[in-house]
């Protein structure tokens, strides 16, 4: 037992990657399980996180959530910004221009709609909730636009942990929403063809909340949803820290 313990003592970033894949598995199964598949297994994953970085703030006492156990302190490297950012950036280099153009100029449209109208929302939840400061109005904005706009707006402008923390909390609840009420109106707002996946995805544009809406809605429409989806988040990580920040300190 002492030879595991050094073993996973001295490879914490394998242990890390270990640690994570585990909990993906285990959140799919969960997804097919307890939902049907209703609720994506990412979403699941996420929420599993927060209960596991709360439970071992209360324990330690520390401020780095799963990261402050010595044998998962690999954690901390993995679940940083350099990796974060990493998975960002190749995840919009792996999105091709022209196939934008096949959601024509509403796709287009829908996108920068459906990163304003989100960003508003949610900052205006932040003032509702006692928050005048243009970092954190903004951060919070940016969480509902997704939880990776969120901490990637929140992280460039300086935003505190606690407000981080918040602006992914909000990614996650309207994750989860998508996924789960995408089915139950997909039929009164015509969501039915390619090109109502694409403007649904660009106005929404949680990658995994459409993703698992529309897989279960009709699976054949994920990746034109998936697509413009991609490109929302891709919009907000440019304009939260940027034209949104600017904007709300403006007026704040």
């Amino acid at each position: 037992m002492q030879t595991l313990v050094n073993v996973i003592a001295a490879n914490g970033l394998v242990t890390a990657f270990a640690l994570v894949g585990l909990t993906v598995w285990l959140s799919h199964w969960l997804s097919r399980v307890l939902t049907h598949g209703r609720i994506h297994g990412s979403a699941i994953a996420i929420l599993l996180g927060l209960a596991a970085a709360f439970w071992a703030g209360k324990a330690t006492g520390g401020t780095r959530g799963v990261a402050d156990i010595g044998l998962l302190s690999g954690l901390g490297v993995m679940g940083g910004g350099m990796l974060r950012d990493f998975g960002i950036v190749s995840t919009a280099f792996g999105v091709q221009l022209s196939e934008l153009r096949r959601a024509g100029a509403i796709g287009v449209v829908s996108i920068f709609t459906g990163v304003l109208v989100a960003f508003v929302a949610g900052a205006a939840v932040a003032l509702t909730f006692g928050y005048r400061d243009a970092v954190s109005i903004t951060t919070i904005g940016a969480g509902a636009v997704t939880y990776i706009v969120g901490p990637v707006t929140g992280a460039a402008i300086g935003a505190s942990s606690e407000v981080l923390a918040l602006s992914v909390a909000a990614g996650v609840v309207k994750a989860v929403l998508v996924m789960v009420v995408t089915p139950l109106v997909a039929r009164f707002i015509g969501l039915n063809n390619p090109q109502s996946a694409m403007v649904f995805g660009g106005l929404l544009g949680t990658t995994s909340g459409v993703a698992g809406g529309l897989a279960a809605t009709d699976p054949r429409l994920v990746p034109y949803g998936a697509m413009t989806a991609t490109f929302y988040t891709g919009v907000g990580c440019l304009l939260g820290p940027s034209l949104l920040y600017f904007s709300v300190r403006a007026l704040v």
